[in-house]
């Protein structure tokens, strides 16, 4: 599994991993969240982005993401379903990673591109109780920064 990092470039996860705990080091009484958050944009096939965000509350943030192409999908409901799939998978690598290495203050959220007003107001029971079945904080928008910022810039 390869991501991209903007200022470090490619990075397998378990290269994305120890940069997450390098940058908790740096400041390691700090409050973090760990961030995943998948977005897509359909063209003549389908880009899908998965961002991992690791956010230092108040301060800032670094952030890692991967491009997955997929033939073209225009069903909303299918992207949807596919892009929760995305973040869980990649949630539940990462926090496996961290509880192994005894960072379970690291929680992980997922950050879904759905919300309460527009056309996917109606899946959000559903993608909720996906990704809250799995063990993981939901959150929708307008608190989904990672889906709806970090993803959503780079599947242009």
């Amino acid at each position: 599994m390869q991501f991209i990092s903007p200022s470090k470039g490619k990075l397998s996860l378990d290269e994305v991993y120890q940069d997450i705990l390098q940058f908790v080091r740096g400041a390691p009484n700090a409050t973090y969240k760990v961030i995943i958050g998948s977005d897509s944009q359909a063209r003549e096939e389908t880009c899908f982005v998965t961002a991992i965000i690791i956010h230092q509350v108040g301060k800032g943030a670094r952030y890692y993401y991967r491009k997955k192409h997929h033939r073209k999908i225009t069903s909303l409901r299918q992207k949807i379903f596919f892009e929760t799939a995305l973040s869980l998978e990649v949630a539940s690598l990462l926090a496996k990673k961290l509880a192994d290495g005894g960072h379970h203050e690291l929680n992980v959220e997922i950050h879904l591109d759905i919300g309460p007003t527009g056309r996917t107001k109606d899946l959000i029971r559903e993608i909720v109780g996906m990704v809250v079945g799995s063990g993981f904080d939901a959150k929708i928008k307008p608190d989904s920064c990672g889906a709806s910022k970090v993803a959503d810039k780079y599947t242009k």
